[in-house]
């Protein structure tokens, strides 16, 4: 591509990048002088692994099937409609802005167009999660603890894996929320979830819980 058909950017905008580089630079490197990388590849790689979008659309899909609960359809089926609308917002979002990753991705287990940043998937993803079941569809209180900690620990392992600068991780998380709002809006009730899954397997349903 010639110099002249690339996108300019405002300088203001370029300033704010480049502190963002900045920062998170200085902070990965901060904490590697204590821990380093290698020693914690394994569970980095663990919390990508759980907060990926094939990974829980596959086991919400599963759980539909194999626990076969009514009572559990309306959750189930609202919780992939926000995981549809993230994948989707946050495609559009990275084909629009474009913003390369801190470093090369050569993961073997990174699927997908993985090579732009903002926002990150996986920030945008576990704060819906945490959204979802503190507020939507609420959990035992002493699941809190639990949730939150988990969403903190992968937002700032996709920094420490340098997949993300800082402003894409807290763009992410303030998308997932935002997701988590709208599926507040649209939620879908009891019976029609019950309906939809009745049409999709081609079975009648019991709706007696």
């Amino acid at each position: 591509m010639d110099q002249t058909e690339k996108r300019q950017i405002p300088s203001l905008l370029k300033k704010i990048l480049a502190a963002d580089v900045y920062l998170t630079k200085t902070f990965v490197t901060t904490f590697e002088k204590y821990v380093t990388l290698k020693q914690l590849k394994t569970h980095y790689k663990a919390l990508e692994i759980s907060c990926h979008g094939i990974t829980w659309i596959a086991l919400t899909l599963a759980s539909i099937w194999i626990l076969n609960s009514t009572s559990l359809y309306q959750m189930q089926v609202n919780l992939l409609m926000g995981f549809f609308i993230d994948i989707f917002i946050t495609a559009i979002l990275k084909a629009l802005t474009r913003r390369r990753r801190p470093a090369p991705n050569d993961d073997y287990f990174s699927i997908g167009p993985d090579k732009y940043s903002f926002p990150s998937g996986h920030a945008s993803r576990s704060a819906f999660i945490v959204y979802f079941f503190l507020y939507l569809w609420e959990v035992p209180i002493f699941f809190v603890p639990s949730l939150i900690a988990w969403c903190t620990c992968v937002s700032l392992s996709r920094l420490l894996m340098r997949r993300h600068n800082i402003l894409d991780i807290c763009a992410g998380i303030g998308l997932g929320i935002l997701e988590a709002m709208l599926v507040n809006y649209l939620y879908l009730s009891q019976d029609t979830c019950i309906n939809l899954i009745s049409w999709i397997t081609n079975e009648k349903i019991d709706d007696d819980l």
